[in-house]
């Protein structure tokens, strides 16, 4: 082989680590940026010393009690969050429309989403007097546990009807969601509708989605069940690769496809019900994100999941920081950004998708 023809391999993948290398810019620009944008301001310098002295090193800038405070206390679990949360709903995502073959799936259509919104409704309506009682410790708790039990049993559900004799049929599962989402869309209707005015709100604000509140007691298990589902789902590239041959391609090829559906159904839902139990609903992150992925990278699995990863925690911590900062001294719901940019940018691919057909 002459070296021009070894070379071009070479040359491939150095195109192929480019958008990775970009991303891992762009998402260490938005964390110094989140980190230090605030009532408290905090200097790029200023955060790597705290990072510095926090893990042994001498600080090499100077820096109050306060500063670190803020960011280790409030800011620090709350950037966390939006880059679990973002990578997790991102690369769900992906690995659905990978599994259904089909470019409009998410994790909100296993009904996770709605069987969540349902539950945590019911617990701000009716666990006001089994809140008072809780212990200090645990009532942090009440609520991402409802919701997170709520997107699970919704989950169960959808997963025991599209079961078959001969296995998982991915059409009944896709129906089972959206019809188990329209249900609890109507019982989270009744709900809002015999609401007080203060559960209303608390209601509202639930399912606009927020990082705002996070603490490490919270963050913790949370960001290490989405990050062992994300590891997991890596894992599965090459199988999701194979399944856009489609199905009896991909048993032909030697993967077990019955196994391969249990575990994309299962992770993805663990992996969003744990994000959306601790966020509320945030929208248009599992759905955009792999449309976006797939037209830097392409459909290889290998790349487009890492990409989405990286894409959805950069994209989670922009919109917070907007969310922060448009609306000061409040704050913006992270839900209605994600969803202001995301829904005219999807119309903008579908268009670009129609004029090249």
């Amino acid at each position: 082989m002459s070296l021009p023809a070894m070379a071009l391999p070479r040359r491939r993948r150095r195109r192929e680590r480019l958008p990775l290398l970009a991303l891992f810019l762009l998402l260490g620009a938005a964390l110094l940026l989140a980190l230090g944008i605030g009532a408290v301001p905090i200097t790029p310098i200023q955060i790597l010393s705290i990072l510095a002295e926090r893990i042994g090193l001498p600080g090499f800038a100077e820096t109050s009690t306060a500063e670190t405070a803020v960011m280790l206390s409030i800011r620090m679990p709350r950037v966390i969050l939006a880059v679990v949360v973002g990578a997790g709903l991102a690369v769900s995502g992906a690995a659905l429309q990978g599994l259904f073959r089909n470019p409009l799936a998410d994790p909100a259509l296993l009904g996770v989403t709605g069987g969540a919104g349902l539950a945590a409704a019911t617990a701000i309506l009716f666990g006001g007097g089994l809140l008072a009682t809780l212990p200090a410790a645990v009532a942090p708790w009440f609520l991402p546990g409802a919701a997170f039990l709520g997107a699970l049993t919704v989950t169960a559900l959808v997963y025991g009807i599209a079961m078959r004799r001969e296995g998982m049929d991915l059409g009944t599962l896709l129906l089972a969601g959206i019809a188990l989402n329209a249900l609890a869309g109507a019982g989270l209707g009744l709900i809002t509708f015999v609401s007080e005015d203060r559960q209303l709100r608390d209601i509202t604000f639930w399912m606009l989605g927020s990082l705002a509140g996070t603490a490490w007691p919270q963050l913790l298990p949370v960001a290490g069940m989405i990050s062992i589902a994300l590891a997991l789902l890596f894992r599965l590239a090459r199988p999701l690769n194979a399944m856009l041959l489609g199905e009896s391609e991909a048993f032909h090829i030697g993967f077990r496809v019955e196994s391969l559906k249990r575990q994309l159904v299962i992770i993805t839902a663990l992996a969003s019900g744990a994000a959306v139990a601790l966020t509320g609903t945030i929208g248009f992150v599992g759905l955009l994100v792999p449309h976006l992925a797939r037209l830097i990278v392409g459909p290889d699995h290998r790349r487009l999941l890492p990409v989405s990863a990286l894409f959805g925690a950069t994209l989670l911590l922009f919109a917070d920081l907007i969310g922060r900062l448009v609306v000061l001294p409040a704050e913006l719901p992270i839900g209605v950004v994600t969803s202001f940019v995301g829904a005219p940018f999807f119309l903008w691919l579908l268009l670009r998708g129609e004029a090249r057909n």
